[in-house]
């Protein structure tokens, strides 16, 4: 009974869609909604003076929003049903003819387009993800080309994403928005500085947001060298503070690769003294991962960083300057790998992530660099028996580690009296095929064989 009562006293849907519109039209600037309890409803009401706008229903103060959970159901059937009517009535208004159209009309394309704007963002505030409201406000936005309209839309969708952070329409609206005003917006830096700081407050809230952080990397392209630059000193204290996310580092590796762009696109000679500070930068950055691979024990996020450090640095540094030794760099390295080697136990198993991680880094950095660096590089490695402790600390990775080095004291015992008749075998024709392709035959050959069967049993 109790519950009958209560449905009765919540009004009808349309009812509820008009207060909520009238909330907009009164407050345009709100920017933060919320969809609460009815009890803490009325505990807002009773408690705050001076509010924007007083119902049972909705709490509205501060250009914030708060609705009542209960009127959800209706407040969304009756936005669906004025969108859809809405829609209606302004598809035909676009069809008829020119004559026709009566500017004094009540069904004005001035009065169609309010009411499809009006009611798409109520139902937005609903259901986010409702592709066809979406697509009706680019519609109107289009037609109109408002620059205002286009900055309004912008609050539309920044009030979505403080409810819904990960709403995907709501981020590639807002991209679509910038297309639009950009080259037509005189101070296009101050939207593109206020949509990254947009960025990390969501992140701030909600770790590893792909989302939003996509949308940052998507606005590198539209920002002017000073603001890249500016951008890349700046994020590089919230990286410090958010070493596990993976996200930061990867918007970093995007500011970088666009300064990298810029010095190889312009190739003139203006740009060696920007070679020269972007080499410098390039180093700062290389030392201060470095740090932080020391600090933090068994940070992936960290080792994937380096990875791109170092293979740009391979690639484009060494190259262009002859004070960039190659050996010098890959001997660094190697030390960064043996101090990673001999970090103190835990008991969190940390310790040994980081031995993996480091392997694995050993494992991709070999191949890098040219066929007789690399052979030096993993001399180095294996005279110093550091390759032991590596294969100690990381099980799993025995087998590339021995094939890498070629050291076969690293395994107990050799998995194949021979491999190469098993191999040989498959493709009689061509014996020297898998010399070519492979650095070590047994490693072929545990490739080709089924992973539930047994090497000594295929022998036979």
């Amino acid at each position: 009974m109790s519950g009958t009562m209560a449905e009765q006293s919540i009004p009808q849907g349309h009812e509820l869609l008009v207060q909520l519109e009238n909330i907009f039209e009164s407050d345009p600037l709100i920017d933060e909604v919320g969809f609460v309890p009815p009890a803490q409803i009325v505990e807002l009401n009773e408690k705050a003076d001076g509010l924007d706008h007083v119902t049972t229903h909705f709490w509205s103060k501060d250009h914030k929003l708060a609705i009542s959970m209960e009127v959800l159901k209706p407040l969304l059937q009756a936005a669906k049903d004025a969108f859809t009517v809405a829609c209606r009535e302004y598809k035909e208004f676009a069809n008829l003819p020119v004559d026709e159209i009566c500017l004094d009309s009540p069904a004005s394309e001035s009065f169609t387009e309010n009411e499809v704007m009006k009611h798409s963002k109520a139902l937005l505030l609903l259901s986010c993800d409702f592709r066809s409201a979406w697509n009706s406000r680019k519609l109107v936005a289009s037609r109109r080309k408002s620059l205002s309209l286009y900055m309004e839309e912008l609050l539309l969708s920044k009030l979505i994403l403080s409810y819904a952070p990960k709403s995907e329409e709501a981020w590639s609206y807002r991209r679509w928005v910038i297309k639009m005003i950009d080259g037509t917006f005189p101070n296009m830096q101050d939207i593109l500085k206020n949509e990254s700081k947009l960025v990390e407050g969501i992140a701030e809230k909600l770790k590893m947001n792909y989302r939003a952080w996509y949308h940052r990397c998507w606005l590198v392209s539209y920002m002017t060298a000073q603001q890249v630059f500016d951008e890349f000193n700046q994020s590089r204290k919230w990286a410090e503070l958010h070493v596990a996310d993976n996200c930061c580092f990867h918007y970093r590796r995007r500011l970088m690769l666009r300064m990298l762009e810029d010095y190889l696109l312009q190739q003139t000679e203006a740009c060696f003294l920007y070679s020269s500070d972007l080499s410098v930068m390039w180093n700062e950055e290389l030392y201060w991962n470095e740090l932080l691979i020391k600090r933090f024990i068994g940070r992936e996020a960290l080792w994937v960083h380096r990875r791109f450090l170092a293979q740009c640095w391979i690639k484009h540094f060494v190259s262009l300057s002859s004070d960039t030794p190659l050996d010098g760099f890959l001997d660094h390295e190697l030390e960064l790998i043996r101090t990673c080697m001999h970090v103190g136990g835990d008991d969190f198993g940390d310790n040994e992530v980081h031995a993996d991680l480091a392997s694995a880094y050993i494992l991709w950095i070999s191949p890098q660099v040219t066929t007789d660096r690399g052979a030096a590089f993993l001399a180095k490695l294996k005279k110093s028996g550091d390759v032991n402790i590596l294969a100690k600390s990381c099980p799993g990775k025995k087998l590339l580690l021995e094939d890498l080095v070629g050291n076969q004291s690293l395994m107990p015992r050799p998995i194949f009296p021979s491999v190469k008749t098993p191999l040989l075998a498959l493709i009689p024709s061509s014996p020297s095929l898998w010399v070519s392709i492979f650095p070590s035959l047994r490693t072929a050959a545990i490739l080709l064989l089924p992973r539930r069967t047994s090497a000594t049993a295929y022998l036979r």
